[in-house]
């Protein structure tokens, strides 16, 4: 499977796709509070085959929902299906269950195997009208489903997913890596190597803050402060343009020089509740998202070992654990063997020792903890 983006042109026709998205929207948020009364009324949970069929005979009275496709209605169901699945599976690990949406804010509608056409060239028909978009590549194989989504700016893309059949790329080379997450270094690893993070939210931070002034400043509902909303949108824009362009970047240069690739579990809640913005700047969840994508497609590993497994406090040349290490210390020598270990290097030579183990490429012994002499 391969995902493909690509930009409708700007044009007048472009409001009826707009439209619809609203549509799908209303459609939404009708599905919702049908879910939340059954429960009230019933106790009961209401099935997405139950809620299809309602929503179809609504669909036929209702002249303005049926500019939504039938699949797409379909689609919207089976995803508030699965969001109230994952709830109920997961609801005491803090998931929440679907909730409403503003109509100005929804995103997108998706289609199946019905409802639009490629047409030549660069030319689309979705529903009863052409649209053009900004053909950067290819569509080859088969096209599974179509979707349209809109940004926080008014624009419309088209995210195409297609089977293209085509086998996975298998790069052998026969390394293993560890590697370490850190606030200073983005990534260090096992062999030394470290990878500092550009920071693109704190490089863009003065132009941020000065869109964002100059967006407070404008008259409520004035189109001057639409203008500078926009403006301020293309801010962030940019910054989650440009650092997930270096993250695909990164994966592929990660992925062709290492078949095994380790890490520590991270609880990314809890580092935000810390740091904050650094985190959220460093990003580590997308990137890791990103990374396992990329290594499954070319038949690589990524192995995560376990975030309470003491990586920065054993040594990595005798397994000797310290009883306590502090956070501002970046470089402890070992009581055991006195070899001088940097905390995010040595964090990384274990997190490397113990995934291998894990998968049976090495051997590393449960680590105990240090007796205080």
């Amino acid at each position: 499977m391969k995902t493909l983006k690509f930009k409708l042109y700007q044009h007048k026709r472009n409001r009826h796709l707009k439209r619809t998205i609203n549509a799908a929207g209303v459609i939404y948020n009708h599905c919702i509070a049908l879910h939340r009364r059954y429960y009230r009324m019933y106790g009961k949970y209401l099935s997405c085959a139950k809620l299809q069929s309602h929503i179809a005979k609504l669909r036929k009275r209702n002249s303005f929902w049926q500019q939504v496709g039938s699949q797409a209605v379909q689609d919207i169901c089976q995803r508030i299906d699965k969001a109230y699945q994952l709830f109920f599976k997961h609801n005491k690990k803090g998931v929440r269950p679907p909730g409403f949406k503003k109509i100005k804010k929804y995103k997108s509608f998706t289609l199946k195997q019905a409802g639009y056409k490629f047409l030549s060239g660069n030319r689309v028909k979705i529903g009863s009208k052409v649209y053009q978009f900004w053909k950067s590549r290819e569509i080859e194989g088969t096209v599974k489903t179509l979707t349209i989504k809109r940004t926080t700016l008014g624009e419309l893309f088209m995210v195409v997913v297609v089977d293209d059949g085509s086998p996975e790329v298998e790069v052998k080379t026969g390394r293993i890596a560890g590697f370490d997450f850190g606030l200073k270094t983005f990534l260090t690893c096992s062999d030394g190597t470290k990878i500092e993070s550009p920071q693109f939210f704190k490089q863009s931070l003065n132009a941020i803050t000065k869109a964002a002034r100059q967006h407070s400043k404008k008259l409520k509902g004035s189109s001057n402060r639409e203008r500078a909303r926009k403006n301020l949108v293309r801010k962030y824009e940019d910054i989650s343009n440009r650092r997930r362009d270096w993250f695909w970047k990164l994966a592929h240069e990660l992925t062709d020089q290492f078949d095994v690739l380790c890490f520590e579990t991270l609880n990314l809640k809890g580092m935000q509740r810390l740091w904050g913005r650094k985190i959220s700047d460093l990003a580590f969840g997308e990137f890791l998202q990103i990374l396992e994508w990329v290594a499954k497609k070319k038949n690589n590993l990524v192995v995560f070992i376990d975030q309470w497994y003491p990586s920065s406090k054993t040594c990595s040349s005798c397994r000797h654990v310290l009883e306590n290490l502090d956070l501002s210390v970046r470089e402890w020598r070992c009581p055991s063997c006195q070899s001088v270990n940097g905390r995010d290097e040595n964090a990384a030579r274990n997190i490397q020792m113990v995934g291998a183990s894990s998968i049976r490429l090495g051997d590393v012994r449960q680590a105990m903890p240090a007796i205080a002499v």
